[in-house]
């Protein structure tokens, strides 16, 4: 019987303090961090997607975090099929795996060991239903997708368009729910033992604190700058819809005024954030480290330590 890798995974809602916490776990058991963030992908978009620094990192390596062109499409099994790479070189090496991130699709993609079978849909469904979202907007296509799947639209992003035109083809190509598709595609077994830490609060008010100093920091550090640049490159892609690019176009593009924009930049994140609180509570595995109420930090640390020696 092959030995299952061990992955301590860092996850849950944007500004919750996975970075710090990650990182801390890394330095203290010689482990290396694979991001699990489905924006922090892309190069030079930095500021918007909350990408480490180097003073974040504190020197520990960090894998699929800056490496592809903002107008390059990136899949879920993309990704899964890039940090299982990473996860075998690290552990190859001896040292330590730490999963980071707030996507929680990634995630449990790769955790769970999702295999991604094809999907048979037509060019004739794909180009229908592209050219539906196209002429009635992401609302009424997420509305088509909870009448062919009442249930889909909480399993998925639903303010993003490629996962909500992907989730309804399968919807439409298959005629099964989602979830019903999803589960057929879970192996019996996964390559990992897994110890998934979910950063929480206790008082989401604590969160939505902190997610506003973070707006306030971004726009400090560059956010603007940041986002003009990128609405002038040549093609934009699924990174436009990295929250702050989106909120600050109607801004640049002279719609609303700079508060405005800022307030709905605060408040897209605070719908996010609540979106993502409400995906890592579902995972009946994963040990809940409140932020608001405990040293986070020193608990990780005794369930890392008796995780990686087999006691857990």
């Amino acid at each position: 019987m092959t030995e299952k890798i061990p992955v301590i995974a860092v996850l849950g809602p944007t500004a919750s303090g996975k970075t710090s916490l990650a990182v801390a776990i890394a330095a203290r058991f010689d482990g290396e961090v694979v991001s699990c963030d489905s924006m922090q992908i892309y190069k030079n978009l930095s500021i918007a997607t909350a990408k480490p620094t180097a003073e974040d990192m504190r020197g520990i390596p960090h894998h699929l975090i800056d490496f592809l062109p903002p107008s390059q499409a990136y899949s879920v099994a993309d990704y899964v099929q890039a940090a299982q790479a990473a996860i075998r070189d690290i552990h190859a090496q001896g040292k330590t795996v730490v999963l980071c991130g707030g996507t929680g699709l990634y995630a449990d993609a790769l955790l769970d060991g999702m295999s991604f079978a094809a999907i048979d849909v037509s060019a004739e469904k794909r180009a229908e239903i592209r050219n539906y979202y196209e002429t009635n907007g992401l609302a009424a296509t997420v509305a088509r997708l909870a009448a062919a799947d009442p249930a889909a639209p909480a399993q998925i992003d639903v303010n993003n368009p490629k996962r909500a035109l992907r989730a309804l083809e399968i919807c439409e190509s298959t005629g099964r729910p989602l979830a019903e598709y999803r589960q057929a595609n879970l192996p019996s077994d996964t390559p990992y033992r897994v110890l998934r830490l979910v950063i929480d609060f206790a008082d989401r008010e604590a969160l939505y604190a902190r997610i506003h100093r973070r707006a306030e920091m971004m726009l400090d550090a560059g956010l603007i700058e940041e986002t003009k640049a990128y609405y002038a490159l040549p093609q934009v892609s699924t990174a436009s819809q990295a929250i702050g690019y989106k909120e600050l176009k109607p801004w640049l593009d002279g719609e609303v005024s700079l508060e405005t924009a800022v307030e709905n930049l605060k408040k897209a994140t605070r719908h996010y954030a609540k979106r993502q609180q409400s995906w890592f509570r579902r995972s009946d595995d994963a040990v809940r480290l409140y932020a608001d109420r405990e040293d986070i930090t020193a608990r990780a640390f005794a369930l890392c330590e008796d995780f990686l020696k087999g006691d857990v």
